[in-house]
């Protein structure tokens, strides 16, 4: 597709309901004409669009320039495996802050989160998760969440909200109605939650419920929900996001789509139709990342719409509105980070860590000098989602500072064959530096003497054996385990949700 196929005219409401995405570390000319030419006023941006800092506010004063002062330009800056601008202070995950439960130290790592991010010309955080994760076998949310606890989850993730509003840069609360009891990852295929009205109110919908008066923006959640809307998914429902959040609970922030091109919505309505679909619903912005050709796709179909009226024009003059209201009151554009802020920032985040460290099943760390079997997962890519997990390597290194190591680094931990390690009077520690849960086979056949649980907190039921809980692996988190195994600290987290490690007759 060349430049001079796109709309040179059209309806400039579209662009202007239309999130995009964009190639490289810096503005081609391509892309500008795209932005300017559809009067596209948002972009998402992720890992593969933030080379240095100096570029990533290059980029970003590039955009504002392209898009106007009512630009929009958002990431996913969560924190824990959900960052895009890994060079800042690594905040730690949502459930690592659940276990230390504490919503003044919420509060400040939001602050913290939100000086990082606005310091490069970016005004809108898709965070924090109000995902109420009350399912182990979740594949996408997992320590993303707060709590398995509503209520918790609610307290904590407002206080961070508020934290990252008071230093000027828009939250938007995810993934409403919730993502946290479901067996299937929304990138892959359709996740269905079939619950009553009243049994979602009481847990999925309540977090949502609590933060509506706060928070400027929700996301949606493309699932369907069979007893509120048996066809549509959240993110295409009248019911859920018309009937249900704009007129029952009268929310007036900003509503955004999940990305159009998640498998969910992508293989069965395509940008085209999804798009007007969900602004027809109630949303005020399409997500529509992917090709030149995909976003033109979401722009035209809009235009269409409103020109042969199936898009109600008072339904997007409101949408117009309620954008620029959330770009008025958080505008994008490069903020100071003094270099001492952000030393006390990152001193915060590791404390953070620290605090959050749990143990499970009455782990203890091995004698110091032991002799110790690492095993671990060599590499671990990154999934879309979630940036790059912990190489083996960096697991290996850690433990050789206390302990004498030998390491078995695999392809992959799953398939790993527990019976094939030799008996040789090694400590063996299992390191699931790996985001997937363990098949079944596992739960009766692997016995290390330590698990470290370095990223998904439900491998502690996958394997019979005391477990560390870092909830991710920012070095922050790994200061800390080191300082457990080394005996100098506590792990003084408290677990936010069930997680008992199996136990199994010798």
């Amino acid at each position: 597709m060349t430049s001079s196929s796109f709309s040179p005219h059209g309806d400039p409401w579209a662009g202007s309901l239309v999130m995009v995405n964009i190639d490289g570390t810096s503005l081609s000319v391509r892309q500008a004409e795209f932005l300017r030419r559809h009067h596209i006023r948002a972009v998402c941006l992720f890992r593969a669009n933030l080379g240095t800092e100096a570029e990533v506010r290059r980029l970003t004063a590039d955009l504002r320039e392209v898009m106007g002062p009512h630009a929009l330009i958002g990431l996913d800056q969560e924190g824990g495996s959900v960052v895009r601008a890994t060079f800042l202070p690594q905040a730690p995950a949502a459930m690592a802050l659940g276990a230390a439960d504490d919503e003044r130290l919420c509060e400040d790592v939001g602050a913290a989160v939100a000086r990082g991010v606005r310091s490069l010309g970016i005004n809108w955080d898709f965070a924090p998760v109000l995902d109420v994760n009350n399912n182990p076998a979740n594949p996408v949310i997992a320590e993303r969440s707060f709590s398995a606890d509503a209520q918790q989850a609610a307290r904590l993730a407002g206080a961070w909200m508020r934290g990252a509003l008071r230093e000027g840069v828009a939250c938007c609360v995810k993934h409403f109605p919730g993502h946290g009891d479901t067996h299937v990852d929304s990138h892959l295929d359709l996740p269905v939650v079939d619950k009553p009205y009243a049994a979602l109110e009481a847990l999925e919908l309540l977090p949502f419920r609590i933060l509506k008066d706060e928070a400027p923006a929700m996301m949606t959640a493309h699932i369907v929900y069979p007893q509120l809307d048996r066809e549509h998914p959240a993110t295409l429902s009248r019911v859920i996001l018309g009937d249900l959040l704009r007129r029952r609970w009268g929310y007036d922030g900003v509503v955004i789509t999940d990305s159009l091109v998640m498998k969910a919505i992508h293989e069965r309505y395509g940008h085209h139709r999804a798009a007007v679909m969900a602004l027809d619903a109630g949303a005020d912005m399409v997500m529509a990342l992917g090709s030149f050709e995909e976003q033109e796709a979401a722009v035209l179909a809009i235009e269409d719409a409103l020109a042969d009226g199936r898009l109600d024009r008072g339904l997007c003059a409101r949408a117009v509105q309620r954008l620029d209201q959330l770009a008025e009151r958080y505008p994008a554009g490069a903020t100071d980070y003094p270099g001492a802020r952000r030393l006390d920032d990152d001193a915060l985040m590791r404390g953070a860590w620290a605090r959050g460290l749990t143990l499970c099943g009455g782990a203890r760390p091995p004698a110091l000098g032991s002799r110790v079997r690492v095993v671990a997962q060599r590499r671990v890519p990154c999934d879309g989602v979630s940036e790059a997990g912990l190489d083996g390597e960096r697991v290996v290194e850690l433990l050789a500072q206390h302990y004498d190591v030998e390491a078995l680094l695999v392809k992959d931990l799953g398939q790993l064959r527990w019976s094939e390690l030799p008996y040789d009077g090694r400590y063996t520690v299992l390191a699931s530096n790996h985001r997937a849960r363990y098949p079944e086979a596992v739960r009766g056949s692997w016995r290390p003497d330590l698990h470290l649980v370095l990223w998904n907190p439900f491998q502690v039921l996958d394997v019979a054996a005391p477990a560390v809980v870092t909830w991710g692996y920012a070095d922050g988190a790994l200061d800390a385990l080191s300082q457990w195994l080394a005996g100098r600290v506590d792990a003084p987290g408290r677990l936010p949700v069930d997680l008992v490690p199996p136990t199994f007759p010798h």
